[in-house]
Order: C-alpha cells, then structure tokens, then sequence
C-alpha cells in the first residue's frame, strides 16, 4: 500500500498549523514533513523536531542532488523539503502532509503530480487581519505585509485542488478530513 501526499497552504493566520494538528491528531497514518533550514535555531527550537538545521553549503549540495521536493531563498536563508523522508512515508502507507507556501506547493506538484493541493482560507481579509492582529506577535508593518501578501496567495488559491474557507475550526476539521480519508 502507498500513502497519499498533500500539500496544506493559505495565508499567514489562516490556521494551517491548527488544522495540521488537528488532522494528525484525527485521521491515523498522518505524518507531517520536517522542513530544512539554513537560519540559526531559535530558542527552543529542536533540530529534527522544528526544523532541520543545516549549513548553507550542505543545503546546496542537496539541492544539487535533487534533494528536495521543493526550495527557495527567503531573506537570505534556504527552506526547503527534503525528498527522502517523504517518499518512506509514501511508501509505508502514510498520508504525507506538507505545510508550505503556494509557491511550494506547485513545485511540489512537478515533482509528485499526484499530490493534492489543499489551500486554507479565512472567511475574508478583516478576519484574517482580526486574527494577525490578536496573535499580538507582528508589528503593523509585519500585518501590513502579510495582508498584501494574503491577496497573491487567494489568487493563486484557484489552481489547487480543494479550497477549505477556515470560519469554523470544526467543519474545516472534518473536511479535511474527508479529503485525507477518500
């Protein structure tokens, strides 16, 4: 039996990371992807449990051997999806959950043509903002971004698969669900 591999997007406070959890926590056999990095651990963060930490020069040297599902160069550090530990889960039966940006997510899709792209949008912009604003964590310049920002991503959201508008934490839960479960 192979598993199934899905890609989770949507703006920054849309709620990716509770409904991530919430589905591991729900549908057996799910596992979540270790994203790579080259930035330095923030406090607290554990190599191998938050990130993979690695060193720009191994980051390329993987990128070279394809490593990666997909990667970019944010504010001058790499991220990225290690190819490996995906394809043993796939192959073990395990539904594969990727929690990474549109951008990711296509390039995923070139590499594994059957995932599924699953993208998680608020209700509307004011609610979002809303959200942004109550996590108490982002300047208003920092929100300010990451709205225009929302606004590219609710475009791109028209080439995925399943659009899941997050208003009820519940309901996005269970449909969700169905999707990982079908």
């Amino acid at each position: 039996m192979s598993g199934s591999l899905f890609v989770i997007s949507g703006p920054s406070g849309a709620g990716k990371g509770t409904l991530v959890q919430r589905l591991v926590e729900r549908v057996p056999h799910t596992w979540v992807s270790i994203s790579a990095t080259t930035r330095a651990p923030r406090t607290g963060e554990v190599d191998g449990v938050h990130y993979r930490f690695m060193t720009p020069e191994e980051f390329e040297r993987t990128i070279e051997e394809g490593g990666f599902a997909e990667w970019a160069n944010v504010h001058s550090h790499y991220y990225g999806t290690p190819t490996g530990p995906i394809i043993e889960h796939l192959e073990a039966g395990d539904n594969v959950l990727l929690e990474i940006d549109v951008q990711g997510g296509f390039q995923v899709r070139e590499k594994f043509p059957d995932a599924k792209l699953l993208f998680i949008a608020p209700p509307s912009m004011e609610v979002l903002e809303q959200r942004l604003r109550g996590r108490g964590t982002d300047s208003d310049e920092e929100i300010a971004k990451r709205l225009r920002n929302a606004k590219g991503e609710l475009e791109a959201s028209k080439d995925y698969d399943v659009v899941v508008v997050n208003d009820d934490l519940e309901e996005a839960t269970d449909k969700l669900a169905e999707v990982l479960e079908s």
